[in-house]
């Protein structure tokens, strides 16, 4: 296994091996997302790959694509669209400001199935998030990825916000070198 750092529209010379890894990686459980999520993503990559502070890391096993993550930095005023909202709403308005604005954000993080356990997710999310600014990473996931949730913690990111045990909703992880990760509220 390789991994190669891409900057900018690099990245889209690869845009359907980075189809088939999505659907791979999120159209099976516990994300069962469809297809369609996979054309919206492939068609993000355009306006994705401009955002200011964009990197991508690609794993590679022989020639093949086989996992990936993508990055940028969060914008100040903090976006409004997407899953941005819940974030915001679990920070308060002072945290996300200097929490998440300017911060190295990470988009995606997808590795196929037959890759999981040999270090490759843990070796893109070091690659996408080696030069943030100042360490100051973070990512959003989906309580209902129990494994996902604790491959976050294994890495040593800190879960800084904490929806309702219902089993919905989106969670903020902070990256081992962020600075306020010793201010985020741990549950009880």
């Amino acid at each position: 296994m390789s991994i190669r750092i891409l900057k900018g529209a690099d990245l889209l010379a690869h845009t359907a091996a980075l189809r088939s890894v999505y659907v791979d990686a999120f159209c099976a459980p516990p994300w069962n997302e469809d297809e369609e999520k996979a054309v919206e993503f492939v068609a993000r990559l355009p306006v994705n790959v401009g955002r200011p502070g964009f990197t991508a890391a690609l794993a590679f096993t022989g020639q093949e694509v086989t996992g990936f993550a993508t990055a940028w930095t969060t914008l100040d005023p903090f976006p409004a669209d997407r899953c941005y909202p819940q974030a915001a709403a679990g920070l308060g308005p002072d945290r996300t400001e200097s929490w998440l604005c300017g911060a190295r954000e990470i988009d995606e993080l997808a590795v196929r199935p037959d890759a999981r356990g040999t270090g490759m997710a843990a070796g893109l999310l070091d690659a996408v998030t080696d030069d943030a600014p100042e360490g100051r990473s973070w990512l959003l996931t989906s309580v209902q990825s129990t494994h996902a949730m604790s491959f976050y913690r294994r890495q040593g990111w800190t879960q800084a916000t904490h929806p309702s045990p219902d089993g919905k909703g989106i969670v903020v992880f902070l990256g081992p070198r962020h600075p306020a990760r010793a201010l985020a509220v741990q549950p009880l």
